[in-house]
C-alpha cells in the first residue's frame, strides 16, 4: 500500500504577521497509522523540501501520543524535510492521498493546479481521497468526471465555522471550509466543537478537527484495506 500524504508549504496567517502551516498532530498521528499498517509513505508539497509547522501546534499542550513519538522519529523527520515537490508526483504511483490540516491549505492547496489534478485523477481512477481539519480545504476546486464539484451530493465534514470562531480566525482565513463545502453542494455534517468526527462518502474521507485525525486515517485504511 503506498500513500501520498500532501503538506502545505504556506506559512503566513494572513495579514496578522503571524505564522502558520500544517498542524503537526494531523500529520503525526495519520503518519503512524499508516506506518503502523505497513504502508509505503511518501510525503509531497507545493514547494518541496521541509514544510512549515504550525508554532501553535508545537507547543505543550498541543501534544498527543503520536507527536511525542513523531519527536523522537529522526527518519520521520527526514522524511519531513525532504518532501516531494507536489508536480513531481504521479497519481498512478499511489493508492490513496491523504491531507492533513492546519490553517496553511486556505491559501496554497486550496488553490494549487497540482492538488486539484492529482485528487481528480485519484478520484477517477477509483482511489481514495482522505482531508482532515482545514484540509478538506483542497476540495474547493475539484471538479468530478460530471463537470461538478466533486463534494456536491456527498456528506463531508472539516473545520466548522464555531471551531474557527473559537480560535478567533474568522475574519482572517480566506474562506471558512464549512461555508464552502456546503457552497459546492456538500452535504456538510459536524458534531460539537472538538469532537472526532469523520465521514465516508464513496472515495472521500473526512475529518472535523484536530481530534479527528485517528479516526479519519484509520477509516482510509480501511476503505484501501477493503478495495473500497
Amino acid at each position: 500500500m503506498k500513500i501520498l500524504m500532501v503538506l502545505t508549504s504556506h506559512d503566513q496567517l494572513g495579514e496578522t504577521g503571524h505564522k502558520t502551516g500544517f498542524w503537526l498532530e494531523e500529520f503525526a498521528s495519520p503518519y503512524y497509522v499508516f506506518k503502523d499498517a505497513g504502508a509505503i509513505l511518501t510525503l509531497a508539497s507545493p514547494n518541496g523540501g521541509q514544510p512549515p509547522i504550525d508554532p501553535k501546534s508545537n507547543q505543550p499542550d498541543a501534544q498527543t501520543d503520536a507527536t511525542r513519538r513523531f519527536e523522537r522519529d529522526e527518519d520521520a523527520k527526514q522524511c519531513l524535510a525532504n518532501t516531494l515537490r507536489l508536480n513531481q508526483v504521479n497519481a498512478e504511483d499511489f493508492d490513496a492521498i491523504f491531507y492533513p490540516g492546519g490553517h496553511g491549505p486556505l491559501w496554497d492547496l486550496a488553490e494549487d493546479p497540482a492538488s486539484i489534478a492529482l485528487i481528480e485523477a485519484f478520484i477517477s481512477q477509483g482511489k481514495p481521497v482522505g482531508a482532515v481539519c482545514h484540509a478538506p480545504a483542497v476540495f474547493r476546486h475539484t471538479q468530478s468526471e460530471s463537470g461538478n464539484s466533486l463534494v456536491s451530493g456527498r456528506k463531508v465534514t472539516g473545520f466548522s465555522n464555531s471551531e474557527e470562531s473559537a480560535v478567533g480566525l474568522t475574519e482572517v482565513v480566506p474562506f471558512l471550509v464549512e461555508d464552502m463545502l456546503k457552497a459546492n453542494g456538500g452535504h456538510y455534517q459536524k458534531s460539537e466543537d472538538w469532537q472526532s468526527h469523520v465521514e465516508i462518502d464513496g472515495l472521500l474521507v473526512t475529518g472535523q478537527n484536530p481530534a479527528s485525525s485517528d479516526a479519519c486515517a484509520v477509516a482510509l485504511m480501511i476503505l484501501l484495506k477493503s478495495g473500497h
